[in-house]
């Protein structure tokens, strides 16, 4: 029987969203405070803070940009800007008009300074959330949900529960239609022949396994690796070992594909997300933590994000809610109220990989119906995006869109 879920918004494009927020985003540091202080008296009513912090204009941030202000669980968005950046202010505007979603833009060197923006700011912020209110609302099937899963804080637990069980919660999701999407290629090195033993085809195969080959090099030049001290601290031992933990995140399905940031995959399936920059390592870390990660994922277009943390992880995300899967049932005891599912219980025999996988799934079902998650009850909306290079992905990246 078709799984379906009951008043979501329906976007121009067709997608369809599990939340109605309004996003207030800086396009340079210099417009931070300012817009801060516009979408803060709105948290309650759905209004969430993202931006890009560089002045430099860089592809990769516009894209991004773009993707996150189109996502289907945005309603609406309010940009500031500062005037002297080289955001490309009006592109964007008209790009996120053109879907049919209010879109304001305020620029404080035009606007009178912080005061005036922020008293500007914050009326065209109730005029868009009284438009919003008024956008159309239908059911929403399982097969057009889109999860992305992402791991940190990873222990020695990590990679016997918590990651594992996400596995099982994606083939679930898989089988039914859905689109799940799971990174980085950086934590996936030494698995990438058995992952691409799973490719829809070798073409994909061998772009899957050319991926992980990229990271590696990226990492050797740039002298570190996705092993943190804090994951030996949490008895991890190899980076053998954390990349097989990391692995299982992705379940036993077929891998339909590769996409990278902003890339909206072109169908139902498992996809491997490339977050490494292409071309020669010039802006450092791939990743400089979680929520950045967590941003690439939102941007192609994952409703809701599956988040795996063995140490213990509080933050969350603009956008899209996260579900905490604990790994360790010491850390579920020390931060209850941070932590959706423990899965640490596997490891003292009160319950299966399998019943962590449905567990996992109906916290899926819970947060599509509008039921908030832990990171969301407590207010976080964290959101890091810096600056890349990506080149566009070749047909043999999505074998199965045709």
């Amino acid at each position: 029987m078709k799984t379906l879920f009951a008043n979501s918004w329906l976007r121009s494009d067709g997608r369809k969203g599990i939340r109605n927020t309004l996003v207030v985003a800086y396009l340079v540091e210099c417009a931070h405070h300012v817009a801060r202080e516009i979408q803060t008296p709105y948290r309650e009513q759905g209004a969430h803070l993202i931006g890009f912090s560089g002045c430099y204009p860089n592809d990769y941030s516009f894209r991004m940009m773009k993707s996150l202000c189109t996502h289907p669980n945005v309603g609406g968005v309010l940009l500031v800007s500062l005037g002297c950046e080289g955001f490309n202010r009006n592109g964007l505007r008209e790009s996120i008009r053109q879907t049919g979603r209010p879109c304001e833009l305020l620029v404080i060197q035009s606007s009178g300074g912080t005061r005036s923006t922020i008293a500007s700011g914050r009326e065209r912020v109730e005029a868009i959330l009284a438009e919003m209110a008024r956008q159309p609302r239908t059911p929403m099937a399982l097969s057009e949900l889109c999860v992305g899963t992402v791991c940190g804080g990873s222990d020695g637990t990590s990679g016997m529960t918590a990651n594992p069980g996400i596995g099982r919660a994606f083939d679930h999701l898989v089988q039914e239609g859905a689109t799940c999407i799971f990174e980085e290629t950086g934590e996936l090195i030494g698995c990438e022949q058995i992952m691409a033993a799973r490719a829809a085809t070798s073409e994909l195969a061998t772009v899957l396994t050319s991926s992980v080959e990229k990271a590696a090099r990226y990492y050797t030049i740039m002298g570190h690796g996705s092993f943190a001290p804090g994951n030996a601290d949490g008895g991890l031992t190899t980076q053998e070992e954390k990349s097989m933990g990391a692995y299982s995140k992705s379940g036993s399905s077929p891998i339909s594909g590769l996409i990278k940031p902003g890339d909206i995959p072109p169908g139902g399936g498992l996809y491997l997300l490339d977050v490494v920059p292409d071309g020669e390592p010039r802006y450092g870390f791939p990743n400089i933590n979680d929520n950045a990660e967590i941003a690439e994922l939102i941007a192609c277009g994952s409703h809701l994000i599956l988040f795996a943390t063995g140490r213990g992880s509080v933050v969350g995300s603009a956008i899209s809610p996260v579900i905490k899967v604990c790994a360790n049932p010491e850390t579920y005891r020390a931060l209850p109220e941070d932590m959706d599912v423990d899965a640490g219980r596997i490891l003292e025999g009160r319950a299966t990989l399998d019943e962590i996988g449905e567990e996992i799934v109906h916290c899926i079902s819970k947060a599509v119906g509008r039921s908030p998650t832990a990171s969301e009850s407590l207010g976080h909306q964290e959101f890091v995006l810096g600056y890349k290079s990506f080149s566009p992905t070749e047909p043999t990246c999505h074998p199965t869109s045709s």
